[in-house]
């Protein structure tokens, strides 16, 4: 992964600009449920592949696709947190904000190109940030000199992911025949940790920021935009994908999707029983995310359900099939502002996509020299 400075001036823009006005919110169709469950499936499929396996020919499913994402309905992404000579650290962040900072403490970090995921939820915390870093000092720096120096951030404290055993991506509408599924190339991603580019070069930093951008582009269109041959992107292209270097996921907008209610867990098991919970709470149908975590809470669970009646009869299941796991809290997502490095709205629609880097501030990086020099000479009063 490239590291990139926190408002990055050679990012590119994103492929469509952000909506400017209201979109039409009337409830998807049963072709628009398969058209996006065969993209979940296999996201580069080529429109005739998607077709057959809709029933429908290929400008019909590239037009209804393209009505979706005008809408911000649905969207694609691209991203990579797997990339250099080590692995990164995934890390959960909670913030505390002062009375009515919230909202500006949001927008402040919105294009912190790390953060993969905030959330405004409710609870004893006000934000919930989901974040990549190279390394346990680089979340230090960003935390210590980046959110703690905000205005308005009372509080912040967080936790690294020891595991991430499933991950958003590996969610489905599952609106799909066995038959249609046939059709299309299984994609559901291989086991994580991801392995990523151990070596990436500048080539391969380019070629990921325009598959951030739009990954279905062809391959000429890539290669016109780098300057390179054809043959030479599908070659990077064909690394990136035995090496597990990137992430595909297509999304739908939360208010449309049938599950409107996120809930996050966070739960305390024994560890000797922690994989195999693990293990099953990754094979439920509401599961969007199962990490486990370094901190007192060694479980966190993410899921998505029909409605708000169903929270506490998802928790009685949890207690009836894993009585030794306890549910220590709980939180539900007001606003999801930011998803798999996109902007959303309150309804969880579509605005605009942040290409996912690592994150670097100058700023920090300075204050944080400041300090050190400060501990090399003793001056710490």
């Amino acid at each position: 992964m490239r590291s990139s400075t926190q408002k990055s001036a050679t990012a590119p823009a994103p492929a469509r600009g952000p909506r400017t006005t209201a979109p039409d919110d009337a409830p998807l169709d049963e072709l628009d449920y398969l058209l996006i469950t065969a993209l979940q499936t296999s996201p580069r499929a080529e429109w005739a592949q998607i077709g057959k396996a809709l029933g429908v020919d290929a400008s019909t499913a590239a037009r209804r696709w393209n009505r979706l994402t005008e809408a911000g309905h649905a969207w694609l992404s691209c991203y990579t947190v797997a990339s250099g000579v080590t692995l990164p650290i995934i890390a959960f962040i909670e913030v505390d904000c002062a009375a009515g900072a919230l909202h500006e403490v949001a927008a402040r970090i919105a294009d912190d190109p790390h953060l993969i995921t905030i959330e405004h939820v409710t609870g004893s915390r006000d934000l919930v940030l989901t974040a990549a870093f190279p390394d346990q000092a680089m979340l230090a720096r960003y935390v210590g000199f980046r959110l703690g120096t905000l205005p308005g951030v009372a509080a912040t404290r967080s936790q690294i992911a020891t595991a991430v055993h499933t991950e958003g991506s590996r969610w489905r509408l599952d609106r799909l025949a066995p038959d249609s599924q046939d059709t299309l190339t299984r994609d559901r991603g291989p086991s994580l940790p991801r392995r990523g580019l151990t070596t990436p070069d500048d080539l391969d930093n380019r070629l990921y920021l325009l598959l951030s951008e739009d990954f279905r582009q062809p391959a000429a269109r890539l290669a016109e935009r780098l300057g390179v041959s054809p043959s030479t992107v599908r070659r990077r292209l064909g690394r990136m994908h035995r090496e597990d270097a990137l992430v595909y996921r297509c999304e739908v907008a939360r208010c449309l999707s049938g599950w409107p209610i996120s809930v996050t867990l966070w739960g305390v098991a024994p560890a000797a029983d922690t994989a195999r919970i693990a293990a099953q709470l990754i094979g439920m149908r509401e599961t969007r995310l199962c990490a486990s975590l370094s901190g007192p809470h060694n479980l966190m669970l993410a899921v998505w359900l029909r409605s708000a009646e169903e929270i506490g009869a998802f928790e009685a299941r949890l207690a009836a099939r894993f009585p030794e796991l306890v549910v220590a809290d709980r939180a539900v997502t007001l606003w999801p502002l930011k998803l798999a490095g996109h902007l959303l709205d309150p309804h969880g629609r579509h605005l605009r996509g942040v290409p996912v880097t690592f994150w670097e501030d100058p700023g920090a990086h300075r204050a944080e020299s400041a300090l050190l020099e400060r501990l090399r000479g003793g001056r710490t009063g």
